[in-house]
């Protein structure tokens, strides 16, 4: 059935990403991906398009946090979407700031491919791990 295929297309992006295998993130990916990251306050927010634009995204992520859990703790799907809610923590190198995110993130397949990734993230815990001592506010 292709609502469990779609399901284990995604799964598959999670652990070749947890592997650090990016070319294998990446071939789970359509060549015109859309990646669309929400919120202001931090670096990583933005739309990221293609393969390349996908590729930039996870190089400027994990060029600035270190994570130590990313975990998909839930796959839901119906039709041509899986939603993927899951936790992550780590900490920013530049701050050396630690951060704890529960996040969903919308896959939608077709074809056997993610075509538009979408994530639904605490941006605010994100912005503060980011925030320097000095640039903080009372």
């Amino acid at each position: 059935m292709v609502v469990q295929e779609n399901v284990q297309i995604v799964k598959d992006g999670f652990a070749a990403f947890a592997r650090g295998d990016m070319q294998g993130v990446l071939a789970s990916f359509a060549e015109d991906i859309e990646w669309i990251v929400p919120g202001e306050g931090w670096p990583l927010s933005g739309t990221y398009r293609g393969h390349a634009g996908v590729a930039d995204f996870f190089r400027k992520d994990l060029e600035m946090a270190e994570y130590s859990i990313v975990e998909p703790r839930e796959f839901v799907a119906q039709g041509d979407r899986v939603l993927v809610v899951g936790f992550s923590s780590g900490r920013v190198k530049s701050t050396n700031r630690t951060f704890e995110n529960n996040w969903v993130i919308a896959f939608t397949v077709r074809n056997g491919k993610v075509t538009n990734v979408r994530e639904y993230i605490d941006t605010l815990a994100l912005a503060s791990a980011f925030e320097t001592a000095g640039s903080v506010t009372a």
